[in-house]
């Protein structure tokens, strides 16, 4: 492994895509979809080499509430087989309790993983202390851990005072801020200062990298990856008004990343630019008429700012 290559795996900044995940029609298999994972791998190795630094399999865009243990761990070593030494893979260990999520960043480990994603404890408004507990769990395995703050969605917030304490146990050394309020970052880097703050939400992207994230844990480069690493360029080059002329096309279809439908946009998206995207297992159904047109008409102007700026 080269200079750079050992530096781009001493951290989880960077663009490290949250990869959504393709499933190819079976009747024997959950929900008659099976995972697709000649398919998921070469998706992978497509998003390193344009440009990406690494993925992160078992996100929520990546459907991992949905699957079975075997699937999931399958999933997660597909991309580590796939990227290699390319990139990094960051792995979701999200689970219930913290034994289930130490399990799962030990099947990690022992994978290869370069580190792990975890929400606080998920089906649970975990208090203070079991919160802590659940990360010390988690980062006792050795794995470099990114904390993710998801409040819409385990209706626990990660509030910087709160990560100011959970910054304190060993490996612990980022979160993925999905709040929304770009406030955070500044707040989070006075009270936590050598933690990580990663950008989670793609609408928010740029006012968080300006005001210091080190790196975005995404959803569109599924869609747009070269053109999302040149944005991530931009930004922390404080090349501000170069940045926001290639952002304000894409916010539109980025706001989809923050939607409840986002996994079915997403894939969607990428059907629009020829990759594949295809259906998603239950509890996620298919978008309504109204959205899926929605969705094509943000996308669409995404595409064509692009398209001209190639040209």
């Amino acid at each position: 492994m080269s200079d750079t290559e050992k530096q781009r795996h001493a951290t989880l900044g960077g663009v490290v895509v949250a990869t959504a995940l393709p499933y190819r029609g079976d009747a024997s298999a959950p929900a008659g979809l099976a995972v697709d994972y000649d398919r998921y791998a070469e998706h992978c190795r497509w998003l390193v080499a344009n440009g990406c630094h690494g993925v992160g399999p078992n996100g929520s865009l990546g459907e991992y509430s949905s699957l079975t243990d075997e699937e999931r761990r399958r999933v997660a070593r597909t991309a580590i087989e796939a990227v290699g030494d390319s990139g990094t893979v960051v792995v979701g260990v999200h689970g219930v309790g913290s034994h289930q999520a130490r399990q799962w960043a030990e099947a990690a480990a022992e994978d290869g993983a370069d580190g792990v994603l975890c929400l606080p404890p998920t089906m649970y408004r975990a208090n203070r202390g079991e919160i802590l507990a659940h990360f010390e769990a988690v980062a006792s395995v050795g794995l470099p851990v990114m904390v993710y703050n998801n409040p819409i969605d385990t209706k626990v917030d990660l509030t910087p005072d709160l990560l100011a304490e959970i910054s304190r146990i060993d490996n612990v050394v980022a979160v993925k801020e999905f709040s929304g309020d770009v406030r955070r970052v500044l707040e989070i880097r006075e009270q936590a200062p050598g933690l990580e703050v990663i950008s989670g939400a793609d609408d928010v992207v740029l006012e968080s990298l300006l005001m210091g994230a080190t790196g975005w844990f995404a959803g569109f480069p599924n869609v747009f990856p070269a053109e999302s690493v040149r944005l991530y360029e931009l930004a922390v080059a404080g090349k501000v008004e170069e940045a926001r002329a290639l952002y304000e096309p894409l916010i539109a279809a980025f706001r989809w990343d923050s939607r409840t439908e986002f996994v079915q946009a997403i894939k969607l998206g990428m059907e629009q630019v020829g990759r594949f995207g295809g259906p998603c297992r239950p509890p996620r159904g298919a978008l309504t008429e109204r959205m899926r047109e929605q969705v094509k008409a943000d996308m669409a102007r995404a595409v064509d700012a692009l398209g001209k700026r190639a040209g």
